[in-house]
């Protein structure tokens, strides 16, 4: 890899040699994987990778792809065209020019998409609605690329997105953790403010400009500057392009001259237009800010996403409390902020809520007298009402639409006038939570994400203004650790994945690859390699696979009810995204061991069950079914083995004991009962106790249970407002109203590049 990276070639040479990497990738989409296993999931990035080590190949590479394309669609490829077109899409956000006739092509393309069913029309839209701006604003991609992920300020593009990669350190081991926090540090420190507007100013101009951009002046000019003069000219530059890439905005020529002008502004009296003649010189694109956690607290992810739009310089601020978060809250994150532990005692009020109480008003002037009058507050008898949770059930559900930050507050009108309409709240920040592990990590992601939304519906605070995104990379170490279950294989613990893979070939081959790549690059000893390798592969990995993943799949998260033998204990509710596994529990007394044994000897091992659930069949019709068997325990799985089949249905396999009796005696043979559910409830009706495992984690275990009731997690929101409409409307027994409207189940999305490919 790496001499192909620095070997010089002509560009006949490297028109062949980038066709030929091109087809090896699409070779690996139908499965002819590379004679070499290490080169598995690094096609790409070694392509990406000369394409940033010699610019001037950008172009040879669209251009390639544009052909690949063309002929895949000529040939119902369709398993070819979201790969070709993401490999396509981050060539052109980092090339330093792009002709427009190729972006035309590659535009005219993602517009045929549109009449393909999903993902193809999804991704088609989005990639044309962001090729009709590069070709006004041309750079406008990169800008604002580097603007979000680095949270530079700019008023006209003020979004910011980070990467939060979590991690569950009883899962991984140290070796792992410390080398994986070391190299998104390292990352993240090469990274500057002053560095990253410089490049953002850089690109620009020579999107704009072309070859007669000067582009070793234009850098050595901008490392000559003070910070405060790079600044200032770079919000000039993105002013500029985001005043030509907004609806009605400059044409292309205009917005030429205008960085023109700038650019020309901004050298003084170096020569322009003596660029050298060895090809164009590209920009990096900086890698985004990653954040690395080690997943300790059950809250932490609440509170990290709290914190991302809240940061520690803010939060102890007057207006950054007010109605958003409860004092008690906020104490929980910032455990030692004074200002917080203050507030929490500052809620009596000495107003008595009497109009004559209240201090007499300074003598206005004549000209306001009158107004102040009709201003004046008067008070009925009641009470303050506090802020019902059905008000804040309207931005739950508008958080699928639309970008977050907080308007900022209007004065109250005079009375009788009618209050100005509210501005909408806008997402302008977006959280991209990278999941590292197995099936266990994303067990305990369920649990958050069903904590978040109850924590959410109780009190709104970031749905409105947070883009929450998914993302799981599977990591299998070598050796097990002790909380992985017994007998359990690195397919089986990476159910996940495994399924992610099967529906969209470009998350196998870039993302599935890392299972067991990243516990050898976290051994490796160090050296030179070993650090060229990690800061370059795993880094650019997980940003391209941020950057690109856009397309979620969503999965069905279940509500499981445990049940326990002491009556005096509650029942525990719990969630769980992929397994449930029962087994029978060894009796703890010696009076029970012994019923047990004889028991066993004339009904066979296990225990007796009481089972009733709503069977699925192929009409997708539902019936009530009960049975009573005898069983050594039963496995529900929520992950299909096929990626057309059902995400929102339970696969139940029930090992029922057969008794037989013969001339030699009695004989017992186990017999598996397989079926589809949605809901489940399981009895002991002896009260024999068993464990409940959820989601392959033993540190989830249940003891001493003797029933248990599964169904599909309800969404928060929903479970809120069908209880109030229910108040208003008892003998309802249908949704009506809101509810209808509202969506039921509580689903987990997790993005890949391309979604579920049918």
């Amino acid at each position: 890899v790496l001499a192909w990276l620095t070997s010089p070639l002509s560009l006949a040479e490297v028109e062949s040699d980038i066709l030929r990497r091109v087809r090896a990738l699409l070779r690996e989409l139908d499965g002819h994987h590379p004679s070499c296993q290490s080169d598995r999931g690094m096609l790409r990035w070694t392509l990406h990778k000369k394409i940033d080590q010699n610019p001037s190949t950008s172009c040879v590479l669209v251009r390639i792809l544009v052909k690949e394309l063309e002929r895949a669609e000529r040939g119902d490829l369709w398993h070819y065209i979201i790969p070709l077109l993401h490999t396509l899409m981050y060539t052109l956000i980092q090339a330093p020019r792009i002709p427009d006739e190729l972006c035309a092509r590659v535009y005219d393309f993602c517009k045929r998409l549109l009449t393909l069913p999903r993902p193809f029309c999804t991704i088609g839209l989005d990639y044309a609605s962001r090729l009709k701006v590069e070709r006004t604003a041309p750079g406008t991609l990169y800008q604002r690329m580097v603007i979000s992920e680095h949270s530079l300020r700019s008023a006209p593009y003020p979004h910011q997105d980070r990467i939060f990669i979590f991690a569950d350190p009883e899962l991984l081991p140290e070796a792992i953790c410390t080398a994986l926090v070391t190299d998104t540090e390292a990352a993240r420190v090469s990274q500057s403010p002053r560095g990253c507007m410089s490049f953002v100013v850089t690109h620009a101009l020579q999107a704009a400009l072309g070859d007669t951009c000067n582009i070793h002046g234009l850098r050595a000019r901008l490392q000559a500057l003070p910070p405060g003069d790079v600044e200032r000219w770079f919000q000039q530059v993105v002013a500029a392009v985001e005043c030509a890439g907004s609806e009605g905005g400059l044409e292309r020529g205009q917005h030429t001259a205008r960085l023109e002008r700038i650019y020309h502004g901004l050298l003084g009296s170096l020569p322009a237009g003596n660029a050298p003649q060895e090809g164009p010189q590209g920009t990096p694109l900086p890698n985004p800010n990653i954040s690395f956690h080690l997943w300790t607290e059950d809250e932490q992810l609440w509170k990290e996403l709290v914190l991302f739009l809240r940061p520690l310089s803010q939060s102890c601020e007057p207006d950054c409390l007010g109605q958003d978060l409860d004092p008690v809250e906020m104490q929980d994150i910032l455990p030692d902020c004074a200002c917080c532990e203050q507030s929490r005692f500052s809620v009596l009020s000495t107003d008595s809520g009497i109009e004559r109480d209240l201090p007499a008003p300074e003598e206005p002037c004549a000209p306001c007298a009158a107004d102040t009058e009709h201003s004046r507050l008067h008070r009925k008898g009641g009470i303050k009402k506090k802020l019902s949770p059905l008000d804040s059930v309207a931005f739950l559900q508008a958080g699928s639409g639309g970008p977050g930050g907080k308007p900022p507050g209007k004065p109250p009108g005079r009375s009788g006038m009618p209050p100005e309409p509210a501005a909408p709240l806008q997402r302008l920040h977006t959280a991209r939570v990278v999941l590292l592990g197995d099936d266990r990590i994303l067990g305990r992601l369920a649990q958050a994400y069903h904590s978040l939304r109850k924590r959410e519906t109780r009190r709104v605070f970031l749905t409105p203004r947070l883009n929450l995104q998914f993302y799981h990379i599977p990591v299998v170490p070598g050796q097990p650790q002790p909380s992985a279950a017994a007998h359990t294989g690195p397919e089986e613990l990476c159910e996940v994945a495994g399924y992610l893979g099967r529906a969209d070939p470009w998350y196998e081959s870039n993302i599935n690859t890392l299972c067991h790549m990243i516990p050898k690059l976290a051994t490796m000893p160090s050296s030179p390699s070993r650090a060229l390798v990690t800061d370059l592969f795993l880094t650019d990995v997980i940003a391209y696979y941020a950057r690109m993943g856009t397309q979620p799949v969503c999965f069905q998260v279940h509500a499981v009810k445990v049940l326990f033998r002491d009556p005096a204990q509650e029942p525990a509710e719990d969630v769980f995204l992929t397994e449930l596994l029962t087994q029978v529990q060894d009796s703890p007394s010696l009076r029970e061991l012994s019923a047990t044994k004889r028991k066993t000897t004339l009904e066979g091992p296990g225990i007796d069950l009481s089972v009733t659930y709503r069977k699925v069949v192929l009409s997708d019709r539902e019936r009530e079914l009960a049975l009573c068997l005898r069983s050594t325990g039963l496995l529900m799985k929520a992950i299909p083995t096929d990626e057309a089949a059902d995400r929102g249905c339970l696969s139940v396999t029930i090992t029922e004991i057969v008794r037989s009796s013969h001339l030699a005696g009695r004989s017992f043979s186990a017999v598996a009962n397989r079926f589809k559910t949605r809901n489940i409830k399981i009895r002991s009706p002896e009260q024999r106790p068993f464990t409940v495992r959820l989601d392959k984690d033993s540190r989830r275990t249940y003891r001493d249970v003797i029933g248990l009731e599964v169904s599909p997690c309800l969404e928060p929101s929903y479970c809120l407002q069908r209880t109030r409409t229910m108040k208003c409307s008892p003998h309802e027994t249908e949704d009506v109203g809101l509810v209808k409207y509202l969506p039921k189940s509580l689903l987990l999305p997790i993005n890949t590049f391309a979604g579920v490919i049918q």
